[in-house]
């Protein structure tokens, strides 16, 4: 199986499977010198750890990370930055799976679940893992929310990600109540306290039916100046759109405004600019903080549509790999709403993207802004 890789100066490989002993990823391309440990990368995981709330899958994983290689201490290092730093090696990430249950799959080893990859993976590889589906399991991204943890600090302190969830099934938060700080005082990561009540009385009825349902996340990431990306065939909204679509379940991207922009009149979608000091000001950020493939230095803004969890209790029509139609019935622990923890991941890819553009920007420029 080949691409797994992302990134072009900031390379990130991804490896394991859901049941398997570990999973985890090799970073390419990480400057020396940066403080990294492992404190620097478990809060980024724990926020998107299983088995925090009941509105996602009870499975029960620590996603305690280890730092195999990579990073190097001495006397002198320790006393100038408290910890370990990068030496510009490949860092390898490790995170041990420890509460696998894979004889909940047993049922469905040879029925393909609709909605799932269970059937295109059969079709091109001739095989499949059916143990919670292997590489195409949403367990793949606790790898790409460790990265994400090391593409912050390449990043700096000067460039801010943060995601949250606007919307669960049909239920979508009233944006004029949007407050960033509330994100971390509910396990939606909802701006909005007033949505908070509805959206749990619906994952509860929606757990109890045997069903899923779908939602919708934005990440924006402010601090990001502009000239990052390039013309053509390497622009950053593009970069950002393959990556959150890389994410497990997503089915759709937009970055600004998106597709309402189709239905805003040209003085309206445009982004007026006004002086501003020796700087220019914005007046709107319909373009979601790119023009032209490169950043404007107005916030960067994308969202991501995430469809329904596939396995469910409800039996849905299907075939097995024999070609005989079954009904497949998906029991174990599953995410009423997977979308609830792509928020992470989406910051996680987004910074991962931020990342590897400022390289390649330095690279070209000679410049970091």
């Amino acid at each position: 199986m080949s691409h797994n890789t992302y990134g072009h100066l900031f390379r990130v490989t991804t490896w394991g499977e859901s049941h398997g002993p570990a999973l985890g990823c090799v970073i390419d391309g990480c400057p020396p010198g940066l403080p990294l440990s492992e404190a620097d990368i478990q809060p980024w995981l724990d926020r998107r750890r299983p088995g925090t709330s009941r509105f996602v899958t009870q499975r029960q994983e620590p996603d305690e990370v280890r730092i195999l290689s990579g990073v190097y201490e001495d006397d002198r290092i320790r006393a100038e930055h408290g910890g370990p730093v990068t030496t510009g090696t490949p860092i390898a990430l490790m995170i041990e799976n420890k509460d696998q249950k894979s004889k909940d799959y047993s049922a469905i080893a040879e029925s393909y679940r609709p909605g799932h990859a269970d059937f295109t993976y059969d079709r091109k590889y001739g095989l499949r893992d059916p143990r919670g589906g292997g590489r195409s399991s949403a367990r793949e991204t606790a790898a790409r929310v460790a990265a994400g943890a090391v593409a912050r600090k390449i990043l700096g302190p000067g460039v801010s990600i943060r995601a949250a969830l606007v919307q669960i099934g049909p239920h979508a938060i009233d944006r004029s109540r949007w407050d960033w700080e509330e994100c971390a005082r509910n396990p939606f990561w909802a701006p909005d306290a007033g949505v908070v009540s509805l959206w749990e009385t619906f994952l509860d009825d929606t757990r109890k039916s045997g069903s899923s349902v779908g939602a919708i996340v934005e990440v924006e990431a402010t601090g990001v100046p502009a000239g990052w990306g390039a013309p053509v065939y390497g622009k950053l909204d593009a970069d950002i759109a393959a990556a959150l679509m890389s994410i497990n379940a997503v089915k759709g991207v937009e970055i600004g405004a998106g597709f309402a922009s189709a239905a805003l009149r040209g003085e309206e979608n445009a982004d007026e600019m006004r002086r501003d000091g020796n700087d220019v000001s914005f007046l709107s950020n319909n373009n979601g903080g790119v023009l032209g493939g490169i950043s404007t230095g107005q916030p960067v803004v994308a969202r991501l549509a995430v469809k329904p969890t596939s396995s469910i209790l409800i039996p849905r029509k299907s075939v097995d790999r024999a070609g005989a139609d079954v009904d497949v019935r998906t029991t174990g622990r599953h995410d009423p709403c997977v979308g609830i923890r792509a928020a992470p991941v989406a910051e996680a890819m987004l910074a991962a993207v931020l990342a590897d553009h400022k390289l390649r920007h330095r690279g070209q420029t000679g410049a970091d802004a």
